[in-house]
């Protein structure tokens, strides 16, 4: 799978940034507007400027792949169809053109031209055209064609899983649920069918054959106990009288959607979003209801700094869903990251009002306040959140991590380091606990040996991180180890040459062992790097001018704190 991915992404690659086109002077500049928008993955811009271009040369084939491109990224098939077509008529060929064309043919329900289109020299792909055929032999009403072409397919190198998954699929939509179990009881579907798509979906299927007890240990099993609205329902629904229906595929069409879908979600980790969020728009122009396809297409939005489109898709999935809250968890994330904190968390208060019930909404609500720095409301959210939690294992350390920094950041050092030590407990060895910990033990100067060797344990976990290295050069310091603590604060400096604390702390350290010169020089570094509106901010800027002016030895005296020699001696 992954050199055919690899080879289709290279390909379209190349479609898209080509040279420029030789044309006449009048397109040049929207042209390279339209490259420049592209290149920044601003579709909406891109497939303005291209489409200028190209009303002064229609014949283009180059800019029609750009604007093809560019629209069909936003979804638009509509706009995307006309321009493939005129593409085709000039005889050009384009793989962003067959994906268009493919998918108008489908939504035609035009399957005898879809099965010729899959057969073509060109195609989309192996993976693809032969699943396209496939469903397209069912949807001329050739059964026993289109599964011996699934078969084919499954023979193929890399494409087995895809081939019988989309096999089971279709027998499960023509209410062959036995032959559709048979696939899924087997190993050939292949890790398709540990995604959360078909885990659900062969519990639909059990249900149909009468096997619910079966389908509620399978969700056990895979989903080990955690839920959420769609699980809830379906297992509500396996406890009932009545077999749950089979929805995943309810017509060729939504098995065609779902080829899509599947390339996309396999695309993800093989190719980059800009490519991947063609085949999700393909899904989704297909099977608008495609909740799993509108959560993705709105993630590699995301992925690509397009906040505002991944905002409009996200809004797009409807209250009524089970994956309403997943769609608002992302658009309140969107918001947060284009920049609009407050948006954000009026999002997740209004979400804690219909899905107040889900400890993920409300830990979700908890962590935006406290990046706002809103730390007493971010602890009744995590109190809320905390009190929801059946299951105190698992990625609920973060719950207790993160409330720990709100109750911490409050002076209430009795609450955080009792959640700090909470989410030890729920994992020992997770480095962001142990730093945190560790160097909140050191700045109060308290079980500073304990707090050294959670530092050391969080260092050989993460010996690439500068923060914690600073932690382990400034608890070294601490100790009055200071020719120790030299190395890792210089390491710590090379990996975040521009973070005033952990400058700040190399000048305190060289300080400490007699090089002033050196301590001065990174005391003017650390001030030149601090915000002087972040009150937050851990370096001070006030006292580093101070050290600059006498020197640390007299701030410590000044503040109170012992001399360096006592802590050396």
């Amino acid at each position: 799978m992954s050199r055919i991915v690899k080879a289709a992404a290279t390909a379209l690659a190349l479609s898209v940034t080509a040279a420029a086109p030789a044309a006449a002077q009048s397109i040049a500049g929207p042209y390279l507007a339209g490259r420049s928008a592209a290149t920044h993955s601003d579709f909406e811009q891109a497939a303005d400027y291209f489409t200028r271009a190209l009303t002064r040369d229609p014949r283009n084939g180059q800019l029609m792949e750009s604007v093809l491109a560019s629209q069909l990224a936003l979804g638009r098939l509509e706009r995307a169809v006309p321009v493939a077509e005129a593409l085709a008529a000039l005889g050009q060929q384009g793989q962003i053109a067959d994906l268009v064309l493919t998918a108008d043919l489908i939504l035609k329900e035009d399957y005898e031209a879809v099965i010729a289109t899959s057969l073509g020299e060109q195609g989309i792909g192996p993976l693809v055209d032969g699943l396209i055929r496939a469903w397209g032999l069912l949807g001329t009403g050739q059964a026993q064609k289109a599964l011996e072409a699934f078969d084919a397919l499954a023979v193929e190198p890399g494409l087995q899983g895809f081939a019988m998954y989309h096999k089971a699929m279709a027998l499960a939509s023509v209410g062959d649920f036995e032959g559709a179990e048979e696939i899924f009881g087997t190993d050939a579907s292949g890790t398709v069918l540990q995604t959360r798509r078909g885990v659900l979906a062969r519990a639909e299927i059990l249900s149909q054959l009468e096997r619910d007890a079966e389908a509620l240990e399978l969700l056990q099993r895979v989903f080990n106990g955690a839920t959420d609205p769609e699980i809830e329902q379906m297992v509500e629904a396996l406890n009932g009288d009545a077999p749950v229906p089979f929805r995943h595929i309810t017509s060729v069409q939504d098995g065609l959607a779902e080829v899509f879908f599947s390339v996309a979600a396999a695309l993800r980790s093989e190719a980059g979003p800009d490519y991947t969020i063609l085949y999700a728009q393909i899904a989704l122009a297909l099977r608008p209801d495609h909740v799993d396809a509108v959560l993705l297409a709105a993630e590699l939005f995301e992925e690509l700094e397009q906040y505002d489109q991944a905002i409009k898709v996200y809004r797009t999935v409807p209250q009524t869903d089970p994956a309403y809250h997943a769609a608002e968890l992302g658009r309140a994330a969107a918001l947060r990251r284009s920049g609009k904190p407050e948006a954000s968390i009026e999002v997740l208060e209004q979400l804690t009002r219909s899905h107040g019930h889900l400890a993920a909404v409300q830990s979700s609500l908890g962590d935006a306040l406290r990046q706002q720095d809103r730390f007493a409301e971010a602890v009744v959210a995590y109190n809320r959140a905390a009190a929801l939690l059946e299951d105190r294992g698992g990625p609920s350390w973060f719950l207790y991590y993160a409330r720990a920094i709100a109750y911490e950041r409050q002076d209430n050092w009795a609450e955080a380091e009792s959640d700090f030590r909470a989410a030890l407990a729920i994992n020992p060895g997770q480095p962001q606990v142990l730093n945190y910990l560790g160097y909140s033990l050191v700045e109060q100067q308290v079980k500073l040996e304990e707090a050294l060797e959670m530092i050391e344990r969080a260092v050989a976990a993460s010996p690439d991180s500068g923060y914690i290295i600073d932690s382990l050069g400034w608890a070294l310091y601490r100790l009055g180890r200071y020719e120790e603590a030299v190395p890792h604060m210089e390491r710590a400096v090379e990996l975040m040459p521009v973070d005033p604390v952990v400058n700040d702390h190399l000048g305190d350290v060289y300080w400490a062992v007699g090089r002033k010169r050196e301590a001065e020089f990174q005391w003017a570094r650390a001030l030149s790097f601090v915000d002087e509106d972040d009150a937050s901010g851990e370096a001070d800027p006030a006292r580093i001018r101070r050290k600059l002016d006498v020197g640390l030895d007299i701030v410590l005296s000044e503040e109170g704190a012992e001399p360096l020699q006592v802590a050396r001696d």
